[in-house]
């Protein structure tokens, strides 16, 4: 964090990032980063800006373009004691490794009957709003979502951004971190707490008529819906997911006890979302609480356009929330 930022109690979610990495590299010397650009470049989203002149290039590492040589690499040095943090530029270049993160790090502690961990973490950039087109645009962590053996968090706070790291370096299996691009300037007063929960989804907003549940870059949206609504003397509870594997359906079971309706906002597509996974287990568990169908606001069923209007258009906006929501209400 600069000085500037430090001296003035601000911060952003880009600086809470890059705080943590810093902390987490200089409290233990088997931590280390590595990944495309994220040395004399500073990270391709600026995440890692003065980490290489900081800590040098043997923990501070470039690699060449090819996701899965160096998740391989993160595995391997996860395997040998180190603790290893990749970074993937986006979710859609992660598909390159996922034979590495699905049938290697995911799966090592179960075949080899508990005696190989695998305390990696993979970072990535995900979802759009930004006009960088169908190759870089896409939300599938919720296909990651799928896979036992690892955990996926996603950071929508300063708070998050800053301390989920190092709870994710704690843990013996590998952690994959979402961070949506939309929120990397994101600023706000520095976080006050030191530690945040990795089990357990946040209530952000209480309310009492119904339960808005989103996590990462639709977290603001849904916060904003819940502003619009009020207006309307319609009390929304936002939920914020936090952690996609495994779910605390806890939380989301409670408030919709509450509050009888639910609207889930996911940037994903609809079919096989993760949104589909969570009105299943809502439909499962908390049927007989609900006053009306679980809603799903999602990005429209075609690759992330260039173009702005149409971009803006595929995704989920606040005015989508509050229509899905009124559909509620009735």
């Amino acid at each position: 964090m600069s000085g500037d930022t430090a001296s003035s109690g601000k911060t952003t979610y880009r600086e809470a990032m890059r705080e943590a990495l810093r902390e987490a590299m200089r409290s233990d010397d088997r931590v280390f980063l590595m990944g495309e650009d994220v040395g004399r470049y500073g990270g391709c989203f600026g995440v890692s800006l003065g980490l290489l002149e900081e800590f040098g290039s043997g923990r501070v590492r470039d690699t060449p373009l090819s996701e899965s040589a160096f998740v391989g690499a993160g595995i391997g040095a996860a395997l040998a004691g180190m603790r290893p943090i990749v970074e993937i530029m986006t979710v859609n270049f992660s598909l390159l490794a996922l034979d590495q993160i699905l049938n290697n790090a995911a799966t090592l502690r179960h075949m080899s009957g508990g005696q190989l961990g695998v305390p990696l973490v993979i970072r990535m950039t995900t979802g759009a709003g930004r006009q960088l087109a169908a190759q870089h645009s896409h939300s599938l962590e919720g296909w990651y979502a799928h896979i036992p053996g690892i955990r996926v968090l996603a950071p929508a706070t300063l708070e998050d951004a800053r301390y989920m790291l190092s709870s994710a370096l704690a843990d013996a299996d590998p952690v994959l971190i979402f961070e949506h691009g939309s929120l990397y300037n994101v600023s706000g007063d520095s976080p006050a707490v030191q530690t945040v929960d990795m089990d357990h989804a946040a209530i952000r907003r209480p309310g009492s008529d119904v339960s808005l549940i989103a996590y990462g870059g639709s977290l603001p949206k849904a916060l904003a819906a819940a502003d619009e609504l009020a207006t309307a003397d319609i009390g929304a509870e936002v939920i914020d997911l936090r952690t996609l594997r495994p779910l605390d359906h806890a939380v989301i079971a409670s408030s919709v006890a509450r509050t009888h309706r639910a609207v889930v906002i996911d940037e994903a597509w609809r079919t096989g979302s993760l949104a589909a996974e969570v009105s299943a287990r809502i439909a499962e568990d908390s049927f007989y609480d609900l006053d009306a169908p679980v809603e799903r606001v999602c990005s429209a069923e075609v690759p992330i356009p260039y173009a702005r209007q149409l971009e803006e258009a595929a995704l989920p906006q606040t005015a989508d929330i509050v229509a899905a929501v009124h559909r509620a209400v009735g």
